[in-house]
């Protein structure tokens, strides 16, 4: 592919080991197989106070909020998988976007690196459901931004036991849904530039 699609994947998990960081990473690589350059961050080593308006007024954006922020203007597409805690997704995750979505500068719009954007979604949880609650409002905030949100996407039910020693799910053709996300982001991306 001439021109391979550029895509950064996060979880919006800080623990160390979250089954969410590894479920995104099984979504990457159905993305890097459909032909994409997926770059994996941890949000965890972007660490943001708080969104307040009086620290952006005072001092502007954090150092890790602009960092954060030229990675999402680096690339076309985006896969996420968000734990759920209490039926909604997480707080880091929700910091980084508002953080992200403040301009820069005066010159700057304020959802610069969000426009246009694609995005795969997925989420892991202990729960029965996988997080799938959560993922209906991260949804509905990212097309509020203007974020391209694809309909594929998938969840990973007792996860506590769902993945092996490498970081791939047990069930095969769990981790084939999982991995069909990326592959549809980068798809998706793919299909843009040639249009």
């Amino acid at each position: 592919m001439a021109n391979r699609p550029k895509i950064l994947a996060f979880a919006g998990s800080l623990r160390r080991d979250s089954y969410n960081k590894k479920c995104v990473q099984v979504a990457a690589k159905g993305a890097e197989k459909a032909g994409a350059d997926v770059t994996y961050i941890d949000l965890r080593d972007f660490p943001m106070p708080i969104y307040d308006q009086e620290i952006e007024d005072a001092e502007g954006l954090p150092e890790e909020a602009l960092e954060f922020k030229q990675l999402l203007m680096d690339h076309q597409g985006l896969l996420i998988s968000s734990p759920e805690y209490n039926s909604g997704y997480s707080a880091a995750l929700k910091n980084a976007i508002d953080w992200a979505s403040r301009p820069a500068d005066k010159n700057e719009s304020s959802l610069a690196c969000f426009v246009g954007k694609v995005a795969g979604l997925v989420a892991a949880s202990p729960g029965g459901l996988g997080g799938l609650r959560g993922l209906f409002q991260l949804r509905s905030v990212l097309l509020n931004i203007q974020v391209i949100v694809l309909p594929k996407q998938t969840t990973v039910a007792s996860c506590s036991n769902a993945f092996d020693d490498d970081g791939n799910l047990v069930d095969l053709k769990k981790q084939a849904a999982v991995e069909a996300v990326g592959a549809e982001v980068a798809s998706f991306l793919a299909k843009l530039q040639n249009s």
